[in-house]
Formats: structure tokens, sequence, C-alpha cells
């Protein structure tokens, strides 16, 4: 067998990229001095030149292939959790005793474990929490819980699948809402949306919000014990660099989740309902590197639209059926800092999406409200 899901070495090593960050990270904070920018220099920088050398890679697996084929692929997110709590702990405890790094130096040395734990932990979680085995769904919360982000589980699972496109939907970045807006907006929105949706979960069941079932619970206890490990290991300061990458992650997460919807929305049917959840309704991308670092995280469309398909099976769309970024997810996070630009590069492929899927609406002013149901009208 071969192609995009062969067990061939050339089809599934890049997708072990991923590794080549643990020995940067370590080299950074032994090093000091200008090696701590080294880690983010190279996932963004190197592989959006990558990308440009490379290009887009347009080729679909076969749906069906047989598990066994994936073996792998899914290795890669199983083993990632034991490899980064090694390197978050070991950081934990060297860093604060390395005489050699200041200050700015161990929180350069921390932005960079962020970058890893977002870019690439979240991003496993996110694949993990999607599958059946309890093993992987476990994994994903201990990597949620490694960035005081538990509760994006429940919030990806019971919002944004179900209310992608829509005012229902937190993290569907609205068109023109710029990032800088959209991150507070979204800290807050998912904690509390999240919530919201497993109490109505246990009010089905005729249970209370606060039933020991929540798992808010398993995050908040998962989440207490890193802190305490991190105390324990650095003291105050490692603490404090334990946060402050929990927070790196955390932005490199919803820098994500911003470009993946912004300014696409679902049609309302009325009674509350809208139109299923379609490729055209997330942006796609095919750029070939970026993927092997996100394990085609960028194949949102197709994601969206089968939901438990794992990650090598993943389809990409031409521009007829899901609209296209032009660059991989490292540049458009960079472009999306900057809301100007951002906006220049993004909303005329808003308005052209919405002329080609939607030229019946005229009015999109109601589209674009985050408080309530969207209106009648379409």
């Amino acid at each position: 067998m071969s192609g995009p899901t062969s067990p061939r070495l050339e089809y599934v090593l890049p997708f072990w990229l991923s590794l080549t960050l643990i020995p940067i990270a370590m080299f950074g904070a032994a090093t000091g001095g200008w090696a701590t920018a080294l880690l983010p220099v190279y996932a963004w920088g190197v592989f959006s030149l990558l990308d440009a050398l490379t290009g887009t890679y347009t080729k679909n697996a076969d749906p069906a292939t047989d598990g066994d084929h994936l073996f792998w692929y899914k290795l890669i997110t199983i083993i990632w959790f034991p490899l980064q709590v090694t390197l978050l702990f070991g950081l934990l405890w060297y860093v604060p005793r390395a005489a050699h790094l200041g200050t700015a130096e161990a929180l350069m040395v921390f932005f960079g474990m962020g970058v890893i734990s977002g870019t690439i932990g979240i991003n496993y979680s996110h694949e993990l929490m999607h599958q059946k085995p309890t093993l992987e769904r476990g994994m994903a919360d201990l990597l949620l819980a490694s960035v005081l982000y538990g509760h994006f589980r429940s919030e990806h699972l019971r919002v944004h699948h179900l209310y992608i496109g829509t005012p229902r939907d937190p993290v569907s970045a609205r068109y023109n809402e710029g990032f800088h807006r959209f991150f507070p907006r979204v800290l807050v929105q998912s904690v509390t949306s999240s919530w919201k949706a497993e109490a109505a979960m246990l009010a089905r069941r005729g249970l209370p919000p606060r039933h020991a079932s929540n798992p808010f619970w398993r995050y908040a206890a998962l989440q207490a014990g890193f802190l305490v490990i991190a105390y324990l290991l650095g003291g105050g300061f490692g603490l404090a660099l334990f946060c402050f990458q929990a927070f790196v992650a955390v932005w490199q997460l919803e820098l994500v989740n911003y470009i993946e919807h912004y300014g696409l929305t679902r049609r309302y049917l009325g009674n509350g309902k809208y139109e299923h959840v379609q490729p055209r309704h997330s942006w796609n991308a095919a750029h070939r590197a970026s993927n092997w670092l996100l394990i085609n995280l960028q194949r949102h469309s197709d994601h969206h639209y089968k939901p438990d398909r794992r990650f090598p099976l993943l389809q990409t769309y031409d521009a007829q059926d899901a609209p296209q970024l032009p660059y991989g997810y490292p540049v458009m996070t960079m472009a999306a800092m900057v809301p100007p630009l951002w906006k220049r590069i993004m909303n005329p492929r808003v308005k052209a999406w919405r002329a080609n899927h939607y030229p019946d609406i005229a009015d999109w002013h109601p589209y674009n409200k985050a408080q309530n149901p969207l209106p009648g009208g379409g």
C-alpha cells in the first residue's frame, strides 16, 4: 500500500516532526541568550518557509482505510503527553535554578514551552478527545490540564461542533471582529458556555449541575495537581512560569480558533435551527509542511463535516466546496495579530464566500450579532 496513509516511512515521518521541537527547547534552556528564541522562530518561521517551498498537498486518503494502517500515525499522538510533561517538568525544575538564565531568558524559554504545549499539545488533545478509546480521551484531559484549559473539551464537543458558524458558538469569530477583541471575549464565554452545556446534559438525566459526574470536577482536580507539581518543582517562580506557558498555549489555541471560522456563518432556518454543517463553514488550507506539523488540522473543513475521522483520513476540498486560506496557519496566525492586515487579507474573501454560497442574503448585519440567535432571513 502506498499513498496518503501508507505505513511507509516517507509518508509517516513528516507527521512526527513535532518531536524536533523538544531538543530545540532543551538547547535554548541550556544555552540561554539568543538560543531561547529559536523555538518560536522554528515553529512559525521555518514551517512558513517550508510551506512556501513545498507548496500544497491535495491528495486524499481513502476514508475507509483500515485502522491497522494508521498505527504509526496514531502513535505520535499517544506518546506525546509523556514527552511533553517530561519536558515541562524538567524545565520547571531546571530554569529557576539556572544561574545563566535571567528573568527575561526564563520567560522566553517558557514562551517556547507554551508554543509547544499550545501548537502541538492542545492540537493533539483535540485529535485525542474525538476518539472513543478511554486512554486517548484521558490523555486529552491531561494535555489540557497542563495548560489550565480543561473545559476546552466540553466547549469543543458540546458547543463548538454543534453551533459552529452561529452566534451560539463563542469561538466562531464574527466578521470584522479583530483578534484582540475576540480573545478576551472567548476566554470568558467559552467557560460559561461549556459549563451550561454540561449542566444541560446533567439536567436531562435529572441531576444538578454540581453532581460528581460533571467533568468540570475532573478538570479542576487535574489542573490543581499540575499547579501543585509546578510549585514543588520550581517554587513561586516555577509556578509563575508554568502559568505563563499555559497562557501562551491558550493564546495559540484561540488564534487558531479565530482563523478557522472567521466571518463564516450558517443559514438560519427559523425556530432556533440552522442548516447542517458543511465543508464551506470552515476555512481550509492544503499547505503541506504546516499540515505535517499540525497533523492535518488545516483540513478543518472536513473535520467539522466528519468529526470522528482520524487525522490521516481527513479530506481536503477545492475552492468550490470550501473557502481557502491564502497561507498556512503559521502565517495566518501572525497576520491575525495585526487586525488591519488581517482584515485586508480576509474580508474580501469572506465577501466572495457570501456571494458564492448565499447570494440571496442582502443584509448580513444580523448574522454578526453574538448575543442572540440569528433572526429569520436568507
